[in-house]
C-alpha cells in the first residue's frame, strides 16, 4: 500500500465515509486572459481552463451541483460532497458574483465543503473574509496554482504571477485557517530535474497542506501545441514523471494531503504525451517507486 496521505483517506478520517468532489464551472475568467495581465492565458491553457465547460451550456452552479451529486452517488455510492470550483480563477469576479456562486454551491446538508481553485494573485483579505462567512461550518480548501517555484519558468509559460505571489497568498490564507493545496506541473518548458525539485523544496519548507501533481500534456490548439509541432518542446517521459512524483511525496511532510498524482487530459484534445491517457499505468509506476 502506498505510504502517503491520499485525499480520499484524509476525508474518510474526518467524515467517516466517502466524500466526493463535484467539479463546477462558474464561467469566470482570469487576469492572464482578459488583458489585465495578459491575453490568451498560460501557454498550455485550453478553451475551458482545465474544467468541465458546463457554464457554456447554460448550467447554473446549483444545477451543476445537482447533476454532479447524482452522478457521484451512482458511480461511487457517495452521500456527502465537496463543491469544487475548478475552471479558471474562481476568486476573480466582483464580490456579489462570488457570493452568489458560493452560496449556490453550498446548498443542502449533503454538501460538507468547498474547494476553490484560483491563482495566487487573485486572492485578498476581502475575498477570504467572504469565503469565511459563507463557508462557516463547512470544510474549505483553497487551491492555488503555483506550477513552478522558478520565476524564469513562470515567465516562460506566460503565467503572469511570481513565486512570491504564491508565498504571500499562502501566508494570508493561513491567517483564516484555511488549508492550502498547491498545484504543481512537472515537465514545463526549459525546466530540468533540479528546478522541478526546487518547487517541491519550497512547498516542503512552507509545510504545504496539500498538493496536486500534474504532468504537462499538450492540448491541441494551445501555444504549447505550436511549440510541440515545431519540435521546440518535448514532453516529460512517464519514467521521469513517476520518479519525480515519488521523490516529492518522500520529501513533503507526511501530513501533506496528496490530492492528485496525475492529470486527466481529454482524449479528444490530447496531442502528447500518449502515456497521459493510461492513468492506471501512471499510478502504478508512481506507487511502485514510492514503495521501493
Amino acid at each position: 500500500m502506498a505510504t502517503y496521505l491520499s485525499l480520499n483517506r484524509y476525508l474518510r478520517d474526518i467524515f467517516g465515509e466517502r466524500i466526493q468532489k463535484v467539479p463546477l464551472d462558474a464561467g469566470l475568467s482570469c487576469p492572464n486572459r482578459d488583458g489585465t495581465k495578459g491575453i490568451g492565458g498560460c501557454i498550455y491553457c485550453g478553451e475551458t481552463g482545465s474544467g468541465t465547460g458546463a457554464h457554456a451550456t447554460g448550467q447554473a452552479i446549483r444545477e451543476q451541483m445537482r447533476k454532479g451529486q447524482v452522478w457521484a452517488a451512482r458511480r461511487y455510492k457517495a452521500k456527502k460532497f465537496i463543491a469544487y470550483f475548478q475552471s479558471y480563477s474562481n476568486t476573480y469576479a466582483p464580490m456579489a458574483v462570488l457570493e452568489r456562486i458560493y452560496r449556490q454551491a453550498l446548498t443542502g446538508p449533503e454538501v460538507v465543503g468547498m474547494a476553490i481553485g484560483t491563482r495566487p494573485d487573485c486572492i485578498d483579505r476581502d475575498v477570504l473574509k467572504l469565503i469565511e462567512r459563507i463557508g462557516k461550518g463547512h470544510m474549505i480548501w483553497m487551491e492555488y496554482g503555483l506550477q513552478s517555484a522558478c520565476d524564469a519558468t513562470l515567465k516562460r509559460i506566460n503565467r503572469g504571477h511570481s513565486v512570491q505571489d504564491f508565498i504571500d497568498a499562502v501566508d494570508l490564507t493561513r491567517q483564516f485557517g484555511f488549508p492550502v493545496c498547491a498545484h504543481v506541473i512537472f515537465g514545463l518548458p526549459g525546466e530540468d530535474t533540479s528546478q522541478m525539485k526546487q518547487t517541491i523544496e519550497l512547498l516542503a519548507d512552507l509545510r504545504i497542506d496539500g498538493i496536486k501533481f500534474h504532468q504537462l500534456y499538450v492540448e491541441t490548439g494551445t501555444r504549447l501545441h505550436t511549440l510541440y509541432s515545431l519540435g521546440k518542446y518535448k514532453p516529460i517521459s512517464l519514467e521521469q514523471y513517476a520518479e519525480l512524483v515519488a521523490w516529492s511525496v518522500s520529501r513533503l511532510p507526511r501530513n501533506t494531503v496528496i490530492h492528485r498524482l496525475t492529470g486527466d487530459p481529454r482524449r479528444s484534445r490530447l496531442a502528447a504525451p500518449g502515456w497521459s491517457l493510461k492513468k492506471q499505468d501512471i499510478l502504478n509506476a508512481i506507487c511502485e517507486r514510492i514503495e521501493a
